[in-house]
Formats: structure tokens, C-alpha cells, sequence
């Protein structure tokens, strides 16, 4: 609960209101008030009284949130929860009104963000070229160079690394798997993107890989204590390569900490995903890729237990990559394999990279 000094909700409150502000109580609500059997909340209100311009009293009530496994572990999902209140409370009869939303900065000062309608990020920006590029190349001409292999180990080893920065937070991680099966961008949400109309991936299909996934959801359960650093969403596309084996990252996704599943999965699917465009099963070069980036990882990092949770990470992208909207002028046959890989590894107790051929039928 950051500091809630009389002088500093004065300066805001004059910001709102236009006008001067003398606070003249502010206290918590809810310690004494009442005798409601409900053992938990969401945060904690605190009732202001004033005056403006020394002539009109007033009282309004602050509301904060606190930090919970209930969707609300990282500032921008309070953040998130806070503005949707501040947009929906005063379109509903009947409903209090809500003045504005505000923000702490580090030295307790709050900050109106209430006319604010969208926001926007801005970043650095990096030179590179996109690791899709060297994908693309290998792709076409069946080549593979030194520079493909230390790339491919500068990445592997860069997870390896990240991945030692451990969380112990059980309910994080359940989180996180929560949202692989349920989240909008992830296995559900990609669902209910594909076509309505059967194509080579029917809503049958769909259903069936939304069943074993909820099942692989309780399985996980069973595995909090992998919540580790991660990306989030490192595939090809958000990894930018200059000299050699220099690269930078960007659009880290979906939360700070995971299961490390997650980026290897990301960017080692997108090998095999390559090379079926190319020949329709995992071979040559890409096999090269696929196989060395399992091994150098599993050995680095000692992490062996990955395989046994792997499958829904590896489903969610392989839905991704079969997706029409994402990928338009895939061929059928590419998404066929796609769709027999998911089943076959959703299917199987662990992954075992060695088997990636078996479980696309080719």
C-alpha cells in the first residue's frame, strides 16, 4: 500500500477537481464496518473527505488492489482491471460513478490516467535482420552453413541461461498453464479463429485437441516448481540477428516467468515447421537444426523433465502454424502433418524429439 500522505491527495485531488483541496479525514474502510463472513478481497478502499475551495465538502473513495493469484499477479493486470472500472462503471444505471483512475508513482505522487482511451509502447529501436531470414534460405537451397549452426547454439545456450532464474510461486505457474489451454492468444483463442467451414482441420478436430489439452492442463498441475524466466514467445520472427552470432530479442509475451517449455518448443517447432514446407518431413538440414538444439539443451541444461510436459506447448504452436488466418497460402499437405503431430504428441506420455518424423506420418 503505497503512502498515502493528506498533502499528496490534495495536489492530485486539485488536478481533478480544478479548484484548491484541504483533505480533512482519510481512513480505511472495511476494518470495522462490517461483519460479512467473506474472508477475502481485492484490495483496500480508502474513504477521503475534503473541501473544495475551502467551501464545498466531499467524499470519495480510493480504490487499490492488491497483488493475487486470481489473475492479478503483475501491476498491468490491475492496471487492466482499473481502467475497465473506470470506462463501465458510469455507463450502467444505478451504478457509483467513478471520477478517475490513477496511478502511484515511485514516490507515492499519483498520477490521472482517467481520460486516457488507448495506450502505446515505445521502444528502442534495433538493427537486425529476422532469424525467418536464415530459415527462408535454408528453406530454399537445402544448405546449411557454420554460421546456421553457432546461431542455433547461441540461442539454445541463451535459454539454457535465462532459464536458471527461478519463481517459486505454485499459483504463477498454474496461471501460466491456465492461459496456454484458455488465454485469447493462445490454445483456445487460436481455436476459435479457424474457419467455421471444415477445411483440412475440422472443428471436430478442434474439440478434440481442446479435450486432450484441458487433460495435459491437470496433468502440469503436478509441476509448479518449473516456473521459470522466460520469453514468452520466442519464435524466429522476434529474434533479430546482426554479425555472427550477435542478436536482440523482441515482443517478449504473456508474463516474465513460465515453463521453459514454452521458448524451447517456440523456436525448435519452427525447424521442423521449415522443413516440412520444403520436403514434408523433417530432414536435411532442419533435421540437423531440430535434433542438435534438443540435445545441446537437454544437455546444458540438465533439464530432461521438459519432454513430460512439452505437449501442449508444442500443440499450441503447431495450431499456430496449421492456422489459416496466420499462415493463408500454407499447402493442405503442410497442415495435415501439422494436425497428425499435434494428436500424436498430445497422445504420447513424454516427447521424443528423435520421433518427430512418426509423429507427423511422414
Amino acid at each position: 500500500m503505497p503512502d498515502l500522505k493528506p498533502e499528496k491527495i490534495e495536489r492530485y485531488l486539485e488536478a481533478v477537481v480544478g479548484a484548491p483541496v484541504t483533505a480533512l479525514c482519510i481512513i480505511t474502510l472495511g476494518d470495522h464496518e462490517s461483519k460479512d463472513l467473506k474472508g477475502f478481497g481485492y484490495g483496500v478502499p480508502v474513504k477521503v473527505d475534503f473541501v473544495v475551495d475551502g467551501k464545498e465538502r466531499r467524499t470519495l473513495v480510493l480504490h487499490t488492489m492488491t497483488s493475487n493469484q486470481f489473475g492479478h499477479e503483475h501491476m498491468a493486470d490491475r492496471a487492466r482491471e482499473l481502467l475497465w472500472d473506470h470506462h463501465t462503471f458510469n455507463r450502467l444505471p444505478r451504478h457509483v460513478r467513478s471520477l478517475d483512475v490513477c496511478g502511484f508513482q515511485p514516490d507515492s505522487e499519483l498520477v490521472s490516467a482517467g481520460k486516457v482511451e488507448e495506450f502505446c509502447l515505445i521502444t528502442e529501436y534495433v538493427e537486425g535482420e529476422s532469424y525467418t531470414r536464415d530459415l527462408e534460405k535454408i528453406r530454399e537451397t537445402g544448405n546449411i552453413t557454420e554460421l546456421d549452426l553457432n546461431r542455433a547454439d547461441a540461442l539454445c545456450d541463451y535459454l539454457v541461461e535465462i532459464h536458471k532464474t527461478r519463481e517459486c510461486e505454485a499459483g504463477l505457474y498454474l496461471r501460466r498453464i491456465r492461459e496456454l489451454v484458455g488465454h485469447g492468444e493462445c490454445i483456445m483463442g487460436i481455436t476459435d479463429s479457424y474457419p467455421k467451414q471444415p477445411l483440412v482441420i475440422t472443428p471436430a478436430d478442434l474439440e478434440r485437441i481442446e479435450h486432450l489439452c484441458l487433460g495435459w492442463r491437470w496433468r502440469l498441475k503436478n509441476f509448479t516448481h518449473r516456473l521459470r524466466q522466460v520469453h514468452g514467445d520466442f519464435h524466429p520472427w522476434n529474434i533479430l540477428f546482426r554479425h555472427a552470432t550477435d542478436f536482440s530479442l523482441l515482443d517478449r509475451s504473456r508474463g516474465e516467468w513460465g515453463d521453459p517449455a514454452d521458448d524451447v518448443t517456440s523456436l525448435t517447432l519452427n525447424y521442423l515447421f521449415f522443413s516440412l514446407q520444403r520436403s514434408g518431413r523433417l530432414e536435411g538440414a532442419f533435421e540437423t537444426l531440430f535434433l542438435r538444439f534438443w540435445q545441446r539443451y537437454l544437455e546444458k541444461s540438465g533439464d530432461r523433465e521438459m519432454l513430460s510436459v512439452a505437449a501442449p506447448f508444442l500443440a499450441f504452436r503447431g495450431l499456430v502454424m496449421a492456422s489459416p488466418i496466420w499462415y493463408p497460402t500454407l499447402s493442405d499437405r503442410t497442415r495435415q502433418k501439422l494436425l497428425k503431430f499435434i494428436f500424436a504428441v498430445l497422445e504420447s506420455d513424454s516427447f521424443d524429439p528423435q520421433l518427430a518424423n512418426h509423429y507427423c506420418g511422414a
